[in-house]
């Protein structure tokens, strides 16, 4: 059973900072692509940041400059950090993961519970 477990999120005034975590717990073989999505109320679920196991590194325009998106292969995990937050990146954040199983014969597609990200104005 494989999971994704996401911490990080909470209130933050206009311009201050946050660090999410996802970590990746249960039985698999490979990780490919990780990324982050947020989702704010009454809006679609979005791509904020990906990068796959060759750490090649994609972001939404609205966050260049201002996340990093990064992964530590040998914790399983991918992180977040975001800097000079603001209001407009209030939302659900999700991260994603591809992974295969144990044989590495079937991949399959993960998803984090959400945390809550608030930025005050």
């Amino acid at each position: 059973q494989v999971h994704l477990v996401e911490s990080g999120g909470g209130l933050v005034q206009a311009g201050g900072s946050l660090r999410l975590s996802c970590a990746v717990a249960g039985r698999f073989s490979i990780i490919n692509d990780m990324g982050w999505y947020r989702q704010a109320p009454g809006q679609q679920r979005e791509l904020v940041a990906s990068i796959n196991n060759g750490g090649v590194i994609n972001y939404d325009d609205s966050v260049k400059g201002r996340f990093t998106i990064s992964r530590d292969n040998a914790k399983n995990t991918v992180y977040l950090q975001m800097n000079n937050l603001k209001p407009e990146d209030t939302a659900v954040y999700y991260c994603n993961a591809h992974i295969y199983g144990r044989p590495a014969i079937d991949v399959n597609v993960y998803w984090g519970q959400g945390t809550q990200v608030t930025v005050s104005s």
